[in-house]
């Protein structure tokens, strides 16, 4: 059974508190979907939806990622491979987020 995908509201969510932890508020956006005349900043509700759409197109590509086996090794090493955390430049930050 496939798993069911996410609503618009719950997308909303996500993203809101992916760029609310690097700093980002989306909430000094101009209303609606229409751009400032002044600032040229886009509306809110547009933006929204643009990060939607590009979670939405990405997520299940990278999710299906998978190593794939070095000729001649067992092809279930890579699939553990797979699973591993990402190399990072200052490794000791992400220790919290492993918790």
């Amino acid at each position: 059974m496939a798993p069911t995908p996410p609503t618009d509201a719950e997308l909303d969510v996500m993203i809101r508190a992916r760029l609310a932890s690097i700093g980002i508020d989306l909430d000094q956006l101009p209303p609606g979907t229409a751009a400032d005349p002044v600032t040229g900043s886009p509306g809110r509700d547009s933006v929204l939806a643009s990060l939607r759409s590009f979670v939405r197109g990405t997520v299940t590509a990278l999710a299906a990622y998978q190593l794939p086996a070095p000729a001649g090794s067992n092809p279930a090493h890579a699939a553990a491979l797979s699973q591993q955390a990402a190399p990072m430049l200052y490794p000791s930050i992400s220790l919290e987020w492993r918790k």
